[in-house]
């Protein structure tokens, strides 16, 4: 689980230190009350905090008992905060990867919302462009695995990313994006 975690901190480090000029994070308890602004709070109340460092290692900031993963995907301060289930690291660490996902349900929730955005059709895109349909999602829960496309949600390539959608429609990394709030 732990190099899981590592193999998608490496990752998401390099794309998001080559695009934002943030600062860093001001202390650890900064750090764990974004990290922890992804999930409802009986969530966030149980989950591991790991923080992604900027040579790519991880850091356990606070242990966690029910089995969810809350971190921020970069470690600079306007990076968005996550914290997913044990099924969503291998399916983000084998998006990461280029591997294929696994074949399991996962949960994951994105709570503070996912600004500055992602293409919806490219899943490695790591900037917008005038053809990678970039979309901004608010606050919303993930559904990953092959359930999520039995939800008969909408696979455009421009969503409504007020109401649910299928991220990277087409792609083994196909997911649900359930929106349960506005994009602040």
């Amino acid at each position: 689980m732990r190099l899981l975690l590592v193999v998608f901190a490496i990752a998401a480090l390099a794309a998001l230190a080559a695009v934002s000029a943030t600062p860093t994070m001001a202390s650890d308890a900064d750090y764990i009350a974004r990290a922890l602004s992804a999930a409802p709070p009986a969530v966030a109340s149980g989950a591991v905090v790991a923080r992604m460092e900027k040579d790519g290692s991880m850091t356990t900031l606070r242990p966690g008992t029910n089995g969810f993963t809350c971190f921020l995907m970069g470690p600079l301060k306007g990076s968005p905060s996550a914290c997913l289930d044990a099924n969503s690291m291998e399916f983000i660490a084998a998006w990461q990867k280029h591997a294929p996902p696994p074949n399991r349900l996962g949960v994951g929730y994105m709570l503070a919302g996912d600004a500055p955005g992602t293409s919806n059709t490219d899943p490695y895109a790591t900037a917008k462009t005038a053809d990678n349909h970039w979309v901004v999602t608010g606050p919303h829960i993930m559904i990953f695995g092959p359930a999520s496309k039995m939800m008969g949600l909408p696979t455009t390539k421009d969503p409504d990313p007020t109401k649910p959608y299928m991220m990277w429609a087409g792609t083994p990394y196909e997911h649900a994006m359930i929106p349960v709030g506005p994009a602040k």
